[in-house]
């Protein structure tokens, strides 16, 4: 019992900012995604530095609808609300959206594991920000849908957005994979 005392005392200390409940739901997802929780709170902590800068729950992307903490877009946040038995009407709340994101990380990090996509940092934040089956796509070397161009294009800096869609998928992961290094 002791043992597990310590063990739980460390990992909410990793995860300092979050609620006891999420900082062992982040240890069992960096175990599931073979990791260190150590490692997964550096990838939670960057993944929320490059959704919302300062963490804000209440940021909001007028372009894409993306709201929050882990900037959700709504048909997402919609799908994962009924999945948790959540109403629709409350997922903006900080609880819900912490509970939404921590279950998009599971879905995610089984996705990479399915299609035998190594889970690294650059990955998982991939698939958080292209989708499961927009990330498969980019990095399987798929062709690109009109959508998926739109949405590389759309998460590139403004002086990489009008490169070549020849060039654009090698562009995106090359940007995102030194941010996520």
């Amino acid at each position: 019992m002791a043992l597990f005392r310590r063990t739980y005392a460390i990992v909410l200390f990793f995860f300092v900012g979050t609620s006891g409940a999420n900082a062992l739901a982040y240890s069992k997802l960096a175990k599931d995604a073979g990791m260190s929780h150590i490692v997964m709170k550096k990838i939670v902590k960057k993944m929320i530095r490059t959704e919302s800068t300062n963490g804000n729950y209440h940021a909001r992307n007028r372009k894409s609808g993306a709201y929050g903490r882990y900037q959700i877009v709504p048909k997402t946040a919609r799908y994962y609300s009924r999945k948790l038995g959540i109403p629709y009407s409350q997922w903006k709340r900080p609880a819900n959206q912490d509970r939404i994101f921590q279950a998009i990380l599971k879905d995610n990090i089984l996705s990479l594991k399915r299609n035998k996509i190594q889970v690294n940092a650059f990955t998982i934040y991939g698939t958080h920000q292209q989708g499961p089956s927009g990330f498969r796509a980019i990095f399987k070397n798929k062709k690109l849908t009109k959508s998926l161009e739109k949405n590389l294009r759309r998460n590139l800096p403004a002086h990489l957005r009008s490169i070549h869609r020849s060039r654009l998928r090698a562009a995106w992961i090359h940007y995102w994979k030194r941010k996520f290094a």
